[in-house]
């Protein structure tokens, strides 16, 4: 099998170079103390995530899971909202190893600025030192939280969406599989944009888009390695840390998955919808061609990008009945 990527889409590929300028290449140790260090800088604040004052913006520090410390929610819900309103609950990404909950919000609150919903962010522990499964635990803790909690922000307690990006896409995965299995609240539909689902790390599209891209086989090795140390790719690897690895995938929610054509995550995403629909499931999945890994929050104007977002609210309206 030819091992040549796929192009990359002309708009985003004019870009790329410039980009990949800017972005982590490795994340080994030092690197991910510095990107952690410069964080505080490129993190909205409160005014800017009230969207010129649609949303409420307030920090919530809430119970962990058991043993584990309390959590950091981040809570904006809109100040006009009459009744109680649909709940997006919403994990960033970062590899497993950065990121804070304000980082990559900006997607849930454009779609709750069109359907009127709240958001609710989770600050989950990071790899290395907080390994699996701290992380995962801290996404269904918060989901607790939310589904108890709901009404307190104006929420509905029965129309809660979890959402994630990448690393937090994966354990947004993870953490509605917990969910099934522990009988814990039961979200009306997830949204898994390009999920980091597999520590295997060994589909083809893997070997393609191997120096290629954002976030690439070899970054994707150091990520998963700071979450399952010696772990990674052995065979009792926990499927709430790789939801790829799950041999059921019934009775989950109505699933939305996304992901670009070219990026190392490809495979793994088109396998998890697919075996959604072998265990008797919904999902719709979405495969932008010529998409790096994240390129819709990377250059949202991009046509690509907008075309990504409207095939989201879409799928939203519909779950939400708006």
């Amino acid at each position: 099998m030819s091992l040549t990527p796929p192009p990359f889409d002309p708009e985003l590929a004019a870009a790329l170079e410039i980009l990949l300028a800017r972005l982590p290449r490795s994340f080994d140790a030092e690197r991910i103390r510095e990107l952690r260090a410069g964080m505080g800088a490129a993190t909205p604040s409160d005014e800017q995530l009230s969207c010129e004052g649609f949303f409420e913006v307030e920090d919530r520090l809430v119970p962990g899971p058991d043993g584990g410390p309390d959590l950091a929610l981040l809570v904006c819900r809109p100040r006009t909202a009459s009744g109680p309103r649909p709940v997006f609950y919403f994990a960033h990404g970062g590899g497993m190893v950065i990121g804070n909950n304000r980082v990559g919000v900006e997607v849930a609150l454009d779609w709750a600025r069109q359907l009127d919903a709240v958001v609710v962010s989770v600050e989950y522990r990071l790899a290395p030192e907080a390994p699996h499964p701290a992380p995962v635990e801290d996404v269904y803790a918060g989901l607790i939280w939310v589904a108890e909690h709901a009404a307190d922000i104006g929420g509905d307690p029965g129309r809660i969406v979890v959402a994630g990006t990448s690393a937090g896409g994966g354990l947004t995965a993870g953490s509605v599989l917990l969910a099934r299995d522990r009988k814990g609240p039961r979200p009306i539909g997830q949204v898994l944009m390009c999920p980091m689902l597999d520590d295997r790390n060994d589909t083809p599209s893997a070997r393609q888009m191997a120096g290629e891209g954002v976030w690439d086989q070899a970054a994707n090795a150091q990520g998963w390695t700071a979450l399952l140390g010696d772990r990674r790719g052995a065979p009792d690897v926990p499927v709430y840390a790789a939801p790829a690895r799950a041999e059921d995938l019934s009775d989950l929610p109505p699933s939305f998955l996304d992901v670009g054509s070219a990026e190392t995550f490809r495979d793994e995403v088109v396998a998890y919808a697919s075996r959604i629909w072998q265990s008797g499931g919904t999902a719709e999945l979405h495969v932008w061609p010529g998409g790096f890994h994240g390129f819709d929050t990377l250059m949202p104007q991009a046509a690509l990008s907008q075309a990504s977002s409207a095939a989201r609210v879409t799928w939203l309206r519909r779950l939400l009945g708006e």
